[in-house]
C-alpha cells in the first residue's frame, strides 16, 4: 500500500538550534499517529515541518509519493492539502459555525458547499448550532466544529495539535475516542500531538514517543506498555518501576519478588545485574502469599486502588486492587508475582 505520509531522516534546526534529530516513518492512508512527548521534545515543530511551515535542514517530507520538503524544495502550505487542528481550535469569532465549516470549500459552488457542511454538521453532531458564534459554544462543541472544518477539505493528512488541551480532563478521553470514530470513517490519515498518554492509547493505531527531538519508539499502544524498548519509554509509558536484579540464565533472573521466567532469551549474561521493569498488573494482590509487603500510599481509582507498596528491603512496587479491598495505610498485604514477559534493561 501506498503511504501517505512519509518523513525520511528529517532533521531541523531553528536558528541553528536542532529541534529534530534524523527522524523517520511513514503512515498509511486512514491510518491515525500520536506524536507522544514531553513539552520541548519537538512534537509540535514536526507538526510544522510536515504542514509545510519550517524547512527540514536535511531529509525529506513525501505527501501521497510527492516530495514536498527538502533542503531544495518547499511545496506551500496551501498546496498540501493538510489540513490543522489547533489547542485553541482557532475558529473565527466573527463567523457562526456554519461559514466555519464552510470557510475552506470556497471552490464548491454553493449546493456542493451547503451540501458539505450539512454532512460535516450531521458526522460531527453540531447540526443544532450551525448558526450559533463559537463565543456560545463549550470547548467540546467547539472542538468539534474545528474538527468539521479541517475534514471538510478532504486533506491528505490532518495534523492534529494538543487538541484536547482546553478540555476538562474527563472530557478528553471521551473526545479523543469519538474522534477516533470520525476519522476512521472518513478514511483520514491523521497525527496527533500529545504529551497525555490516555489520549493517545485512545486514539491512534501507531504512537512515537519522543524525546530531544528523537524518535525513540514506533509502536502500537500494546507493546509500548509491554515491550518498551528502553528505560524512558517504559517509565514514560504507563506506571512501573524498575526492581535490581541479577541474571541467573538465558531466560531467567533474580530479583527481591524471586526468580522471574521470561520465557524467551532477554539477552544479558549469566551475573549481569540488571534492572526489571514491574507494572503494577504484574503484582496480584492475595492473601494467601507468605510474600509480604507494607501499603505506603493508595489512590483511589473507582473499581480500583492503585496501591504504592514498600518491599522487606523499602523498595517499591506498585499494584492494582480491586476497590472493595480497602487498606490501611502501613497495614501489610500478601502479594505474589504474575508475570508472563520480562523486561530487562542493564542496571544504571
Amino acid at each position: 500500500m501506498t503511504n501517505t505520509l512519509e518523513l525520511r531522516d528529517v532533521s531541523v534546526a531553528i536558528e541553528e538550534r536542532p529541534i529534530i534529530n534524523s527522524l523517520s516513518f511513514s503512515l498509511e492512508k486512514g491510518e491515525i499517529a500520536c506524536l507522544l512527548g514531553p513539552s520541548g521534545c519537538g512534537k509540535t515543530t514536526l507538526l510544522r515541518t510536515i504542514a509545510g511551515f519550517e524547512r527540514p535542514t536535511t531529509g525529506e517530507v513525501w505527501l501521497e509519493s510527492r516530495l514536498v520538503s527538502d533542503e531544495h524544495i518547499m511545496v506551500p502550505v496551501e498546496d498540501r492539502k493538510v489540513g490543522m487542528v489547533f489547542q485553541d481550535y482557532a475558529l473565527f469569532p466573527h463567523l457562526n459555525v456554519k461559514d466555519n465549516i464552510a470557510f475552506g470549500l470556497q471552490q464548491m459552488n454553493s449546493n456542493e458547499r451547503k451540501a458539505r457542511v450539512e454532512e460535516m454538521a450531521e458526522l460531527l453532531e453540531v447540526s443544532s448550532f450551525l448558526n450559533d458564534y463559537p463565543h456560545r459554544l463549550s470547548g467540546g462543541q467547539q472542538q468539534r466544529v474545528a474538527l468539521a472544518r479541517a475534514i471538510a477539505t478532504r486533506p491528505n493528512v490532518l495534523l492534529l495539535d494538543e487538541p484536547f488541551a482546553s478540555l476538562d480532563i474527563e472530557l478528553r478521553e471521551q473526545i479523543a475516542k469519538e474522534m477516533r470514530t470520525v476519522l476512521k470513517a472518513n478514511g483520514v490519515t491523521a497525527i496527533l500531538v500529545s504529551h497525555n498518554q490516555m489520549e493517545a492509547f485512545a486514539m491512534a493505531d501507531t504512537i512515537g514517543v519522543m524525546r530531544d527531538g528523537a524518535l525513540l519508539q514506533w509502536d502500537n499502544a500494546f507493546t509500548l506498555y509491554h515491550r518498551p524498548v528502553c528505560t524512558y519509554v517504559a517509565d514514560f509509558v504507563g506506571d512501573g518501576v524498575f526492581l535490581p536484579g541479577k541474571v541467573i540464565n538465558s531466560t531467567n533472573v533474580e530479583t527481591e519478588l524471586g526468580i522471574i521466567n521470561g520465557g524467551q532469551s532477554h539477552g544479558f549474561a549469566f551475573d549481569d545485574e540488571v534492572i526489571v521493569l514491574i507494572r503494577p498488573d504484574d503484582i496480584i494482590h492475595d492473601d494467601s502469599s507468605g510474600m509480604q509487603a507494607k501499603v505506603q500510599d493508595k489512590a483511589f481509582r473507582g473499581a480500583e486502588f492503585l496501591y504504592t507498596l514498600a518491599l522487606e528491603s523499602g523498595l517499591q512496587v506498585l499494584t492494582l486492587v480491586p476497590s472493595h479491598h480497602n487498606h490501611a495505610l502501613d497495614e501489610s498485604i500478601g502479594i505474589r508475582l504474575e508475570i508472563d514477559h520480562l523486561v530487562v534493561f542493564p542496571a544504571q
